[in-house]
């Protein structure tokens, strides 16, 4: 099982991943699309967010078991959000 800190540092790693590649996209478009791309970096933002709140409501469970399933499902979110958001990037 993961911890809060390295869940935390996977979700601000991968993220900042995404963003860079938005403002990547930005230097090598000039302008083309920026408010789209501009959305992408929100909605990363906003996930950043909100999983990072969902891992520090861990520290509430007290059945292991419950925040092994809590990890989980934010490690599997946090992987189909990322391919969503390289498609719509992609896609511009």
């Amino acid at each position: 099982m993961a911890n809060r800190r390295e869940l935390k540092r996977n979700i601000n790693g991968l993220l900042g991943d995404v963003i860079e590649e938005c403002y990547n996209s930005l230097l090598n478009n000039e302008g083309k699309n920026e408010a789209q791309v501009e959305a992408i970096v929100d909605e990363c933002v906003d996930l950043a967010d909100e999983l990072i709140e969902k891992v520090n409501s861990a520290k509430k469970l007290q059945n292991r078991a419950e925040r092994k399933k809590l990890f989980s499902d934010v490690k599997e979110k946090l992987g189909d959000k990322v391919i969503e958001l390289i498609e719509k990037l992609n896609n511009l």
